[in-house]
């Protein structure tokens, strides 16, 4: 039995689906009891993209489907668990490249290859995690092939799900803190839901996407902060041979299969769009068969859908861009308050995520496209998003990117706030990672479930005070949690603390805070009115 193209896009419309149906399941399986909608929804998400374009693709081709697999779970890789998991296919895609279709030993060799592209693309690789997962259980599922040659794909799946499952149920063991609270790692879970997936194609079994899933959930929907995600608009100059048989209604048609609120203007070879899509890159593709941009532009929309309506005049050609700047910059964070002051600190795109909301590949390189910069610094701001600008990094070919790994948004504020549009790239690498380093952060967020870390009883619904990565108190007043973080986070060092009010902290509160900082510590007190949803407050010492 050979896996063929057809039977590959079976296997991975299963393994979509299945992680679809159980994507909560897996986020329910977050360490920190804190609504980050974190590992089962961005490996959905992730997992989506690319098997849509691989089965989009009008192939029968092994190869060539697990190429456009890698490519779309590559731009739609989203936090690290989506991004190990594209990389783990993208090793896959390389170890069949050359075939049309492909046998057990053939299938173990990719995901072997798979497991060592992962690991490379970890700086710090953590054992007990999704990358040990599929380390010993493609190493385990091999050899079993190599010292069964006779075994047929079937018998390798059930092998490799079995060493999936028993190196999953293991990683506590591995690391402490799953243990500590009673679970095995979430990347894990969701690479077994998938191979679960694969393996019910290979048993002629078809996994259908649930009601509970349909209702509940298009997980896009829960995490793109708008419906159609870009706005994208551009003006083609048309080619002389598709001026002769331009057609505006077609081309209307191809872009409704990418997204919504379309607008196509044609005034004599100049052809202007405007359209609503989750995949800007695409609409570019499709464009640039026509003739050459005279001037693009893509918007991450951060308010609710909006429908724009454009006119040219006639024979008037838009302005060609901008003279390239030395200088761009791309920060991450939700709320208008923060964006707008990280907009007011020089950050030219700032792309609406974080926490419930992180950004993919494609998010990052759409607004470094967007940037007519030679150097583009990137502020991810949160840990989970790290890996997803690092990927972008990657794909970009005709800029210099420079991803600072702010971890919280109180460093990216001291990133950003060292940032010298004047001044060298060196100067401002050094600069700019000194302000990171010098920040120390805090976070007040709610728990979303009951449990326990590090001896600190936690109840759904009580406040956590985060102080850098551990919890370090919860309580179910905000004052108290907040009073007592800020006195573990502010040392003698420091001269000055800001707080960063979310959307559900009360005015009250942070008055009260403002006021116990100046007279417990004597300390500089700046209030920012961020209205970030999920977290109540941001503090940062410095």
């Amino acid at each position: 039995m050979l896996v063929n193209g057809e039977l590959l896009k079976r296997m991975l419309t299963n393994g979509a689906n299945n992680l679809l149906n159980r994507y909560k399941e897996i986020d329910a399986l977050n360490v920190f009891p804190v609504p980050d909608g974190d590992t089962g929804t961005n490996m959905s998400l992730t997992f989506q993209a690319g098997v849509k374009d691989a089965c989009d693709l009008n192939s029968n081709h092994v190869g060539e489907i697990s190429k456009k697999l890698s490519r779309g779970l590559l731009m739609g890789a989203r936090g690290n668990s989506g991004v190990i998991l594209s990389q783990i296919f993208r090793g896959f895609a390389q170890g069949v490249e050359n075939y049309e279709a492909v046998n057990s030993l053939q299938m173990a060799e990719a995901f072997q290859r798979g497991t060592e592209i992962a690991y490379r693309a970890v700086m710090r690789p953590v054992e007990g995690t999704i990358l040990t997962v599929i380390r010993e259980s493609s190493y385990m599922a091999l050899k079993y092939v190599q010292d069964n040659p006779d075994c047929d794909i079937l018998n390798y799946f059930q092998v490799f799900l079995n060493e999936a499952r028993d190196s999953l149920e293991f990683t506590p063991e591995l690391l402490a803190v799953l243990k500590e609270v009673g679970v095995v790692d979430s990347g894990g879970a969701g690479l077994i839901v998938i191979l679960e997936g694969f393996l019910a194609a290979l048993e002629d079994q078809d996994i259908a996407v649930s009601d509970v899933a349909i209702t509940t959930n298009n997980v896009q929907a829960q995490i793109d902060h708008d419906e159609f995600g870009y706005c994208t608009e551009f003006i083609v100059r048309l080619s002389e041979n598709e001026f002769l048989k331009f057609n505006e209604e077609k081309l209307r048609n191809k872009l409704e299969r990418l997204g919504d609120s379309i607008v196509v203007v044609q005034d004599e070879d100049l052809v202007k769009v405007h359209v609503h899509t989750l995949k800007p890159g695409d609409a570019l593709n499709l464009a640039q068969h026509y003739g050459e941009f005279i001037k693009l532009k893509i918007e991450n929309m951060q308010e609710q859908h909006e429908h724009l309506m454009m006119e040219m005049p006639n024979n008037q050609v838009e302005k060609a861009p901008e003279t390239k700047k030395p200088y761009g910059v791309v920060t991450v964070c939700s709320g208008k308050g923060l964006t707008n002051y990280f907009k007011e600190l020089r950050s030219d795109v700032v792309i609406n995520g974080g926490q419930t909301m992180n950004p993919s590949t494609e998010d990052f390189v759409a607004a470094i496209a967007e940037l007519n910069a030679e150097k583009i610094f990137v502020l991810p701001n949160n840990s989970n998003i790290i890996l997803a600008a690092e990927q972008a990094k990657d794909v970009i070919e005709d800029k210099e990117v420079i991803v600072l790994p702010t971890k919280s948004i109180p460093q990216g504020l001291g990133a950003l706030i060292m940032f010298n549009p004047d001044a060298d790239l060196a100067s401002n690498i050094k600069d700019m990672e000194e302000g990171m380093h010098l920040v120390a952060t805090g976070q007040v967020t709610t728990a979303i479930k009951d449990t326990s870390f590090e001896q600190i009883a936690i109840k759904e619904g009580d406040y956590i005070g985060i102080l850098e990565k551990n919890i370090v108190v919860s309580d179910s007043d905000l004052y108290k949690t907040s009073q007592f973080l800020l006195s573990e986070l502010i040392t003698d060092e420091h001269e000055l603390v800001t707080i960063i009010q979310g959307d559900t902290a009360s005015e009250e509160v942070t008055a009260a805070l403002e006021e116990y900082i100046i007279k417990e510590f004597d300390l500089e007190v700046e209030v920012i009115k961020g209205e970030q949803p999920v977290y109540q407050y941001f503090f940062g010492a410095e």
